[in-house]
């Protein structure tokens, strides 16, 4: 039987005004109840009321298919259509044991992790934490109603009345969240510690940029300084990338013997945010002008990529800075279709390069289980060009080293498993010491200390991630 669309009566809860049809497309959907079609009485309950006007929030329309079916539309990322795979959205007024399900209709990509087991995540009012749906109520197909694009239909049970649920691509990481943590640095007045504002974006949100080391160590002019510079959040709906940017200054500020350590030997640069806006906005990949900024690298406009040309400047003038050695750039992503963390480096003519640049990715792989040195790679695609590590890896000299940093925004293989394991809150912020016993010959030896520091440094960015996620309890 050829399923069909009802034409559904669409309402802003809060002026009940009917809304709908294209116009519905602008914009995130605010307040919106979807009753049954011709209906146009009062509000009842499991007249579902569905909202995305928030920090990070994305819902761009909703089609009601039947009392039980719903169809959503992600909102495509602001001044580009290209981009649809963020979403982010609550749902009010549900009747107790009312029973969905949203079939989530236009997905940008083909290849996604909802094909090896990934699922949305939920929370609601009185279960503030968010949880992941069980994967056997998640399904992703191609789907004949949709011109044959694929689909992620979830089912889900409402059970408490009073309780606004939120549903999202994965867990949030807000831009109000980084600030709230970035105060609370802050506030704990530690003396290699220092926050500043590099920039603003276009919409005057702040580019914070977090230097971490111990001062005291680095005041000889004649001692080179060696330098660590990590970014992450350059694509606003990879948020697990922020889990681990937050991870890994938890450690840097520690008490740990190796966080104390790296402090004396190392000056840490942290940009936690490179794309404020498109975080805001609920964007997946595109700034507020529809950028990818992770494209403009060789030549940001201060205008329309002001917060990539405030990085970019400042990683240009340490680099000709003879006091400082800048032994590595880091950017860190989260990846849509492929399981573990790994990395992408650079290719280079010079085969002795080529083999030091793939020491770093070694040493991750056998110190952290769920990083793959068989998913990394390295190459020179044309379409890189414009990337941080591309763009970087051609203007430092070759004594340092560029990466993307990935993990998956689901789960990880250990050698010899068969099944996927999925990140955890409980799992992923234990890790952060696992790995971290300092040799006695990395304080001794001189010559073995940066060795040593590069070594737990590449523990940190997989060991030390402090993310909300990657849990539910079972149906």
């Amino acid at each position: 039987m050829e399923r069909k669309m009802e034409e559904s009566t669409v309402r802003d809860v809060e002026t009940g005004s009917e809304t709908g049809g294209e116009d519905a497309l602008v914009g995130n959907v605010n307040k919106l109840m979807v009753s049954p079609p011709g209906y146009s009485g009062a509000l009842r309950k499991g007249h579902l009321v569905f909202d995305a006007c928030f920090e990070s929030g994305n819902l761009g329309r909703v089609d009601y298919i039947s009392e039980f079916e719903f169809d959503l539309f992600i909102r495509p990322d602001t001044c580009n259509p290209r981009f649809r795979v963020w979403f982010n959205f609550t749902v009010e007024n549900v009747r107790e044991t009312q029973r969905v399900i949203f079939n989530v209709v236009n997905f940008s990509k083909t290849k996604s992790l909802y094909r090896d087991g990934m699922s949305p995540v939920v929370k609601s009012t009185s279960r503030p934490k968010w949880q992941r749906l069980p994967a056997k109520n998640v399904y992703y197909y191609r789907c004949p109603d949709h011109r044959r694009n694929y689909v992620m239909s979830f089912a889900f049970c409402f059970d408490r009345e009073d309780d606004v649920y939120q549903f999202a691509y994965c867990y949030p990481y807000t831009y109000s969240r980084l600030q709230h943590y970035l105060a609370s640095l802050e506030r704990r007045n530690l003396p290699y510690l220092q926050r500043e504002q590099l920039g603003l974006s276009v919409q005057q949100r702040q580019l914070d940029l977090l230097t971490i080391t111990n001062c005291d160590q680095h005041q000889s002019p004649e001692r080179e300084k060696k330098l660590v510079f990590l970014t992450a959040r350059v694509h606003p709906g990879e948020s697990p990338a922020s889990f681990i940017c937050q991870g890994v200054i938890d450690f840097l500020v520690s008490q740990h013997p190796v966080a104390q350590i790296l402090r004396d030997h190392v000056i840490f640069k942290i940009v936690p945010m490179l794309n404020p806006d498109g975080v805001y906005l609920g964007n997946y990949r595109c700034s507020l002008m529809g950028f990818d900024l992770n494209r403009h690298w060789q030549d940001p406009s201060p205008w329309a990529h002001p917060t990539l040309h405030a990085v970019k400047q400042l990683i240009v003038q340490m680099s000709q800075d003879p006091r400082v050695s800048l032994e590595f750039y880091i950017d860190v992503h989260a990846h849509s279709t492929m399981l573990n963390g790994f990395m992408y480096g650079n290719v280079f003519e010079d085969e002795e390069r080529v083999q030091r640049q793939a020491v770093f990715p070694r040493l991750l792989c056998q110190n952290a289980p769920d990083f793959s040195f068989s998913n990394t790679s390295f190459n020179r695609d044309v379409v890189k060009a414009g990337t941080g590590r591309r763009f970087l890896g051609g203007l430092l000299d070759d004594t340092s080293y560029c990466y993307t940093l990935e993990v998956s925004f689901y789960s990880y293989m250990t050698a010899g498993s068969t099944a996927p394991v999925p990140y955890t809150e409980e799992t992923l912020g234990l890790h952060e010491c696992q790995s971290c016993q300092w040799s006695p010959v990395c304080i001794s030896d001189p010559d073995t200390q940066w060795t040593a520091c590069e070594k737990r440094m590449l523990q940190m960015l997989l060991f030390c991630k402090a993310p909300e996620v990657f849990v539910f309890p079972s149906a």
